[in-house]
C-alpha cells in the first residue's frame, strides 16, 4: 500500500511539472509572436 502512495505521490508531481512547463512553453511562444509583432509594424525586423 505504502508502494502505491508513493507511486501516486511521484506521479501527481509530474503531472504538475509537466503542467509548468507546457505552461510556460506556451507563454513563450506567446510573448514570441507579441514581439515579431511589434517589430514587424514598426518596421525594425531583422533581415536575414
Amino acid at each position: 500500500m505504502a508502494f502505491i502512495n508513493s507511486l501516486l505521490s511521484y506521479l501527481l508531481l509530474l503531472i504538475i511539472a509537466a503542467g509548468l512547463m507546457a505552461a510556460g512553453i506556451a507563454l513563450g511562444i506567446a510573448l514570441r509572436k507579441r514581439k515579431d509583432r511589434q517589430e514587424e509594424a514598426s518596421g525594425h525586423g531583422t533581415e536575414s
